[in-house]
Formats: C-alpha cells, sequence, structure tokens
C-alpha cells in the first residue's frame, strides 16, 4: 500500500470513529453561546493557529457568532511574548477581552497541553482562566487530549490510528470538526456561496 492509501484508508477509520454525539453536544453549546450573546474565542498554536483564523471567519460569517483569534493579532501576540513571556500570551488576551461566563473558549491542539512536560502551558493557562470565568469550554484534541480535554466541558479526541501522523490527522480532523458545526443547522444562519 502507498503512502497515500494508506493516509486516505486511516482518514475513513479516524472519520467512522469520531464521537458524533460529541460534536453534536458541542453544537447545542455554541447555540447557547450565541443566544446569551457571548463570545467565542479560539485558541491554537501552529497549525492549530491557523485552524483557528478560519475557523473564525466561519463562526462569524456563517453562524453569526461574535469571533476572535489572539493569534490573528501578530503585533500584540509577540509584543505580549516578548516582555511577558510565551507561557502567558493566551490568558493575558483573553483578561483584556473581559471574558466571562457569557462566552466560549474553543480550543484547536494537537497534545492538548501538559504541564509536566511543559508542552502548550500558554493553553493551560488560558484555560484555567476560562474556567475561572466561567466560560464554556470546548476543544478538539488529538491523543489523550491532555489538559484541554480534562478542562473542557466538551471535547472530540480525534483518534489516534498511527502514531507517526498524530499531528496531521488532528490538524486535519480540526478542519473536519468546525466545518461540520457550521454547516448544522442548529447553528448555520448565512449560506454558503457554494
Amino acid at each position: 500500500m502507498t503512502h497515500t492509501e494508506s493516509y486516505f484508508s486511516q482518514t475513513a477509520r479516524i472519520a467512522a470513529m469520531i464521537d458524533a454525539a460529541t460534536v453534536e453536544t458541542m453544537a447545542d453549546k455554541l447555540v447557547e453561546i450565541r443566544a446569551r450573546g457571548g463570545r467565542l474565542f479560539l485558541l491554537g498554536v501552529g497549525g492549530s493557529a491557523a485552524n483557528c483564523s478560519h475557523a473564525v471567519n466561519d463562526f462569524r460569517k456563517l453562524c453569526g457568532i461574535e469571533a476572535y483569534a489572539p493569534t490573528d493579532n501578530v503585533s500584540e501576540l509577540t509584543a505580549r511574548t516578548n516582555d511577558e513571556g510565551w507561557e502567558s500570551v493566551f490568558a493575558e488576551w483573553l483578561k483584556v477581552s473581559r471574558l466571562n461566563d457569557k462566552d466560549g473558549v474553543l480550543a484547536f491542539s494537537v497534545g492538548g497541553g501538559n504541564k509536566e512536560r511543559n508542552v502548550s502551558v500558554n493553553l493551560i493557562g488560558a484555560l484555567d482562566l476560562a474556567k475561572e470565568a466561567g466560560a464554556a469550554i470546548l476543544a478538539v484534541v488529538g491523543r489523550d487530549g491532555g489538559h484541554a480535554a480534562a478542562a473542557a466541558d466538551s471535547a472530540v479526541i480525534v483518534p489516534t490510528v498511527d502514531d507517526s501522523l498524530v499531528t496531521p490527522h488532528t490538524e486535519a480532523f480540526q478542519a473536519v470538526i468546525w466545518h461540520c458545526l457550521v454547516s448544522n443547522p442548529k447553528l448555520q444562519v448565512n449560506a454558503t456561496k457554494w
């Protein structure tokens, strides 16, 4: 079997294994956030940050949810990193945004953060702040989901079918899942062009 055949075979297996009920629960929570006038803050680094940017557009344009990603403001992100350190960039950004119990946080992450291993501690701090503020926490993560899955009210863990391809599969399924959400009739209020 070629790499391409294997990759797409694995993709089909993952799609069949995704917990559809959890995705539907996420849709319900997003409907609640919108109904109470809350905002949605999307958090991720690397490829997950790029997914956040795209998802912000879709949640705003298709679902009418006020949505933001701190990684979209590179000036503030780099100033905070330079002056305060990488570990606090998301939490400090959320503090200035006055995160509250009407809002939601959606984390995209491969590992979900692990304090002991010093991985994605910026995500961990932001999710701890969100919990303190009473904001709804949603996550789409890989592996065991780390801190994000533990902190979330609702978390989809992308199943691992190949240890060497956890990152590409997780980041690809972040897109599959958010596109499922923004096209859900419960959430979508504006049609796509095509």
